[in-house]
């Protein structure tokens, strides 16, 4: 009899927990590595089960893709940098966090909110890599987030301190390089200069080369005219633009300012061993006969990569700059 009467106060005594007096003793998200954010505000977060852990700072910080900042840091004020953890009497969704009116369920039954501490943020870029060639492209830009001596001040009293707290990664996207150059398409040559160009309606690839390696005599096979891709000579700049460009861009004694620059990429110089052997950024110049006094000069870098400010994209193992025709 006693053990029945035992059971049934200790069943009343569960039934009789209201999950408002729930305490959470700690923020724990490290299984959840996906953040998501909202479209009609600044609100960075991580949901699970009854729990949800917000960001609210300015877009800005993750916009300026031009920047060469890796690391950005931003101290907790409460109003423009703030950090929030909720926990909720049931399953939180999207909708509890980003809508101007949330669901009226569940309800938030514990907040914390950051008074103190720093956001650390910092800036890597995501790649995708094609592993027939080995040429890799940016395709976003990863933004590991996390706080350093962050003080929470609890809805039902105390306070919770973390050294280091690792929030997660949040991706923007990159602006994507077209890279719609037709291959088939003979390269064109400045009377004034040797600069070489290739372009579409929105990029160019201008090589400043070295003429020595434009010499008209067929080379033997498989023995290419060789040299390394250089800061003056062997120069090589990829451009994108925001408007229309056309064949009066080039070949002028200054830059054009029109159509407007949107990036600018810059070939790394190449590099070579002891031995004198290329290892990086190699230029390789093919020549043969096309013709009476025609001559075909195939152009290939191989292993090169463009740089601008911290970050670079690899052309691949070996990349068709094109093919110029000269004549004796």
């Amino acid at each position: 009899m006693k053990k029945i009467l035992g059971l049934m106060v200790f069943v009343l005594a569960l039934n009789g927990c209201d999950d408002g007096d729930l305490i959470q003793e700690d923020i724990d998200f490290e299984s959840i590595t996906t953040t998501q954010s909202c479209s009609d505000n600044n609100l960075i977060y991580k949901l699970k089960d009854q729990e949800a852990f917000i960001l609210d700072i300015p877009s800005t910080t993750f916009t300026d893709e031009d920047s060469d900042v890796i690391t950005t840091e931003l101290s907790i004020d409460g109003s423009t940098n703030r950090v929030i953890y909720r926990f909720y009497n049931g399953t939180v969704a999207t909708d509890n966090i980003c809508e101007t009116i949330p669901p009226i369920s569940p309800n938030v039954i514990d907040q914390w909110t950051a008074t103190s501490g720093t956001i650390q943020i910092v800036k890597s870029a995501a790649k995708t890599v094609d592993e027939t060639t080995n040429s890799s492209r940016i395709t976003a830009y990863n933004h590991a987030i996390v706080l350093k001596n962050v003080t929470f001040s609890k809805s039902k009293g105390g306070t919770q301190v973390y050294d280091t707290f690792t929030f997660g990664t949040y991706q923007t996207t990159a602006t994507t390089l077209p890279f719609l150059f037709d291959e088939t398409k003979n390269l064109n040559q400045c009377t004034s200069s040797n600069d070489l160009y290739k372009f579409t309606t929105a990029e160019a690839m201008i090589f400043t080369i070295d003429p020595t390696l434009l010499v008209n005599e067929v080379t033997t096979a498989g023995t290419p005219r060789t040299a390394l891709i250089g800061t003056t000579t062997n120069k090589l700049t990829y451009r994108l633009f925001d408007d229309l460009l056309t064949s009066a861009y080039f070949c002028n004694a200054t830059t054009p300012t029109t159509p407007t620059l949107n990036q600018e990429w810059l070939a790394n110089a190449g590099t070579a061993d002891a031995s004198g052997t290329k290892l990086t950024g190699i230029v390789e110049v093919t020549t043969t006969t096309s013709g009476p006094n025609t001559f075909k000069h195939t152009i290939v870098l191989k292993k090169a990569t463009l740089t601008r400010g911290n970050y670079n994209f690899s052309l691949g193992d070996s990349y068709t700059y094109g093919v110029l025709f000269t004549t004796n």
